[in-house]
């Protein structure tokens, strides 16, 4: 039985699980050392109200999530995100990472959103290879970003459209606005088919 679902509380442990190895042992992220499990909470809490985090699960275990957040502070920019996946080490390529992306970007359509952004430390064929099957398009490089263990780290920048760029477009609508709707419903289950596990 494989769902994608709206993360809950309940998901923090789990979550952090999973993330703690690409901030131990990878250069995917930047942070250093793992959060404890008070600041996943946190981060989760935080994050829940205007941006979709989803998680997938498979026979009751999350075994990937995703998120958006802000991209840039400034109001011009609120129409943009920036995107975030990461799955458990056991469950690569079965497609839990596009499955919950493609459910994301249709949730972020719902909301109103237009753009949607990601980074990848290079090198990284595999990311590199995955956001361009998932529709992005590379639009620069930070040179030296990062250091991190042992070596400056270069970043590619992706952009993604999620729909026609109107004239005159309305604020994005918070997903908590959406909770419990046929329409958020049909939204997060977009990437199910993705999924092979």
């Amino acid at each position: 039985m494989v769902t994608i679902r709206l993360v809950t509380p309940d998901d923090a442990t789990e979550c952090r699980r999973i993330y703690a190895p690409y901030v131990r042992d990878t250069t995917v992220s930047f942070e250093l050392s793992p959060p404890s499990d008070e600041e996943f909470e946190q981060r989760l809490a935080k994050k829940r109200g205007s941006y979709p985090w989803l998680v997938c699960e498979h026979d009751g275990d999350v075994v990937g999530f995703s998120y958006a957040s802000q991209h840039r502070g400034r109001g011009a920019y609120q129409w943009d995100v920036e995107s975030s996946v990461y799955v458990d080490d056991q469950h690569h390529r079965a497609g839990v990472a596009s499955g919950l992306y493609r459910s994301l970007f249709a949730v972020l359509r719902l909301q109103g959103f237009y753009n949607v952004y990601a980074g990848t430390t290079l090198p990284n064929p595999a990311s590199v290879a995955f956001h361009r099957e998932m529709g992005f398009e590379p639009v620069g490089v930070y040179r030296n970003a990062g250091y991190k263990h042992g070596e400056w780290r270069d970043v590619q920048w992706w952009q993604r459209t999620l729909r026609p760029h109107d004239d005159d477009p309305d604020p994005p609508t918070p997903v908590e606005e959406f909770e419990g709707t046929a329409e958020l419903r049909d939204a997060v289950g977009t990437g199910l088919a993705d999924v092979e596990l």
